[in-house]
């Protein structure tokens, strides 16, 4: 993949790579995350077809958070301006898990702006974080795990992926080594894995992104969901423990005419690490370009 060429607008860290006439999408990610994740994301988007544009969303990495403008609402408002200074008048937008409910009032806040919507394991109403032991809590939210899991992606590829996957799913015993077994096998599925892995953190430059996004996911009363006009196309895996496959149904029965695509077995990181990941996502290409 290309690399994205980055600049800062509007306060947000924006990064564009591919073809001035291909298809625009702009890429969110989920909580915790950066733009280094939106690149992981939308790395099975070939640049000749598509102008992918990847953001820190607020807090993340190079992305400052305004206190006085934090709210989903407040995102969704700053991405748009982000489109004005791009020159780009519509969008296809794919959003992954804490991504999605800006997505969401994107596309209700300027429905003249989207032309589609891809989500993967997306929130849809409130969410908090589940619980989390010592163990966890030390990888995910300090420095010295977010070096822990990066030097494991390097040196024992298979724990960290395994430790990655058990932590979202409910894969345990032989369908857990299975699982892992078949991604670390397949090129662009394991490089999204360990790439996650070295990058799924929410200490040091993302911590704000992380803190506001669990006060502002924890508020939501309603997203409006039934006055997204864009068409609408879901991927959620059944076996995901971060963000319920509930919210994906939800989400399928109040938007008009969305499609829901299950995963059976599918993690929360289903759209990049199932065994189907390859022909779900040239799904959601298809989806994105015929909008």
């Amino acid at each position: 993949m290309p690399p994205s060429t980055r600049a800062v607008t509007r306060g947000v860290e924006v990064g564009t790579r591919g073809s001035d006439t291909g298809v625009p999408v702009l890429v969110l990610h989920g909580s915790p995350g950066g733009i280094d994740v939106a690149e992981l994301m939308g790395a099975f988007l070939p640049s000749e077809d598509f102008r992918v544009v990847t953001v820190s969303r607020p807090g993340y990495l190079g992305t400052r958070l305004d206190a006085d403008h934090s709210t989903i609402d407040d995102e969704a408002d700053q991405l748009a301006g982000v489109l004005d200074d791009l020159g780009i008048d519509r969008v296809g937008v794919l959003a992954w898990s804490g991504g999605a409910p800006a997505a969401y009032r994107l596309a209700v806040r300027h429905p003249d702006r989207i032309s589609a919507l891809a989500v993967a394991s997306g929130v849809s109403g409130r969410w908090v974080p589940g619980p989390a032991g010592p163990a966890a809590r030390l990888v995910t939210d300090t420095a010295f795990g977010a070096g822990l899991a990066s030097a494991a992606a390097r040196i024992a590829p298979a724990a960290a992926a395994r430790a990655a996957v058990a932590g979202v799913s409910t894969l345990r015993g032989g369908a857990l080594r299975d699982h892992v077994a078949d991604v670390l096998a397949a090129p662009e599925r394991r490089a999204f894995l360990l790439g996650l892995a070295r990058t799924g953190n929410a200490s040091g430059p993302r911590r704000a992104g992380w803190d506001n996004d669990v006060r502002q996911l924890a508020a939501v009363e309603s997203l409006d969901l039934g006055a997204v006009r864009a068409p609408t196309l879901l991927v959620h895996g059944d076996a995901d423990t971060e963000v319920r496959p509930d919210d994906s149904t939800r989400a399928a029965a109040a938007i008009p005419g969305a499609e829901l695509v299950t995963l059976p077995g599918g993690t929360h990181f289903a759209l990049w690490d199932h065994r189907d990941a390859a022909s779900v996502q040239e799904q959601v290409r298809a989806h994105l370009q015929q909008h």
